[in-house]
């Protein structure tokens, strides 16, 4: 049994953060029974025991057959209450809504949650509009502007081992590629995706350095179309100037709790 600082992890528990993750990940494709027991390497019966437990609190949801599964409503009422409370997330947002407003585009803040970037909060552009919002959604942070801003933030020895997952054909797969862009990165300050995690856009990337090594960082993003080197000289401006406001406002929240 693994040990966290010590302490025994409780196998229930991590059973059903497995179980809701693996859910989560699956997005709009519902699972099946067999499916999650197979996956969790759990018997079948102990796995239906658990799904009617979380069905009946409201984080897992079944269909009218009882067959297909799906993350609950439960699951996005924790989520929202961990943007609504993050001092760093109130923070950033106003700039974020500063940035929109004299670039046009689409910005975004995310943090660093392993081997990927979390969007926390996104204002789009009116030219390019989403059908889905990034808030809440995953990237892999060597794939995109806000993960590689980050990335470039630590020591090369703890950048993993490749191949990595190609999301585009101009995503880094090799570590080798991946450790000569973060020097670029470094040099001048600022990330650059372009067509690495979404065809058709490019992004910049900035990390924010009010934690040491950051853990946070905004971007920009644009498409490919509407980006000119004058806009591009724009974009690396106003995004240097918001990323210096955030890191000089105080930190919000008062005497809130400093997570890790």
């Amino acid at each position: 049994m693994s040990e966290t600082g010590g302490v025994r992890e409780v196998k229930s528990a991590a059973r059903t953060v497995e179980l809701l993750e693996v859910l989560a990940a699956r997005g709009d494709r519902p699972a099946r029974l067999q499916e999650l027991a197979d996956e969790l390497g759990v018997p079948r019966s102990s796995m239906y025991a658990l799904l009617q437990t979380l069905i009946s609190r409201g984080w897992v949801r079944t269909d009218v057959t009882g067959s297909l599964y799906g993350i609950g409503i439960h699951a996005l009422l924790a989520g929202t209450s961990y943007l609504d409370s993050d001092p760093r997330v109130r923070v950033v947002r106003p700039y974020l809504d500063e940035a929109s407003e004299a670039l046009g585009e689409t910005i975004h803040m995310g943090r660093l949650d392993g081997r990927d970037v979390a969007y926390l909060a996104t204002r789009e552009s009116h030219e390019y509009l989403r059908t889905i919002s990034r808030v809440g959604r995953r990237l892999p942070a060597h794939a995109g502007a806000l993960g590689k801003a980050l990335l470039a933030e630590r020591a090369d020895a703890e950048l993993p081992a490749g191949p990595y997952e190609a999301l585009t054909p101009h995503s880094h797969t090799t570590r080798e590629s991946l450790l000569a862009d973060l020097a670029k990165t470094r040099s001048r300050g600022y990330s650059i995706d372009r067509e690495e995690g979404v065809l058709g856009l490019v992004g910049f990337g900035f990390a924010l350095r009010y934690d040491a090594p950051a853990q946070d960082a905004i971007s920009c993003s644009v498409p490919v179309a509407r980006l000119t080197p004058g806009h591009e000289e724009q974009i690396v401006a106003v995004m240097r100037e918001i990323r210096a406001k955030i890191e000089a406002a105080p930190p919000g929240g008062g005497a809130a709790a400093h997570w890790r």
